[in-house]
């Protein structure tokens, strides 16, 4: 679905296609990226109730996850909606704890998402709905006012926050499984 949706969110830039068609591709593509995200909590809710929990499943299903949002991220961005360093750095925790969970497979250790983690994937989800929303609607960000308050700062405010708590989170996990990176005994010959 990840893949549909970039084609479609990128044939809804204004000048590939005419005027008319900009709005049912690009809700086409927000629904696309809503079923995607709604399917991935389903699969995650139904395999912990049916006790369906696996190595294989706790390693991809993150992975999916930050396929997912880099693909989205990079979207907003390119619809300047977010400004770059926000994706680079919210991209560089994930796929460092990426990194850090394929070492954890290789010594047979499962690192699944902690509640700071879960916290950070619903932030940014709410993130990628609200962008999404203002650009499917076409709502400038960057323009309107609600109580006088320009609208992007408080975006801007937002997304700081999830970098904040991103960070924090990948930091978490670092820490908690330094073990797997400060193991000295494989050096020893």
């Amino acid at each position: 679905m990840v893949l549909i949706f970039v084609v479609l969110a990128t044939l809804a830039n204004k000048s590939f296609i005419g005027h008319d068609w900009v709005f049912p591709i690009r809700l086409g593509a927000y629904i696309l990226a809503i079923l995607a995200g709604a399917t991935d909590l389903l699969d995650g809710y139904l395999a912990r109730r049916w006790n369906q929990i696996t190595s294989f499943g706790a390693l991809m299903d993150p992975l999916a996850d930050k396929i997912f949002v880099t693909a989205t991220m990079l979207i907003a961005v390119e619809y300047h909606l977010m400004p770059a360093w926000i994706a680079v750095a919210v991209l560089c925790r994930e796929f460092m704890v990426t990194g850090l969970r394929t070492l954890a497979a290789k010594k047979q250790v499962v690192i699944s998402a902690d509640r700071w983690g879960k916290l950070k994937t619903a932030l940014q989800m709410v993130m990628l709905a609200i962008a999404g929303a203002s650009w499917v609607w076409d709502f400038a960000l960057r323009e309107e006012k609600w109580f006088g308050v320009r609208l992007w700062y408080l975006w801007m405010t937002y997304l700081c926050g999830i970098v904040l708590v991103t960070v924090l989170s990948g930091l978490g996990y670092f820490i908690r499984f330094r073990y797997l990176f400060l193991d000295h005994s494989e050096n020893k010959n």
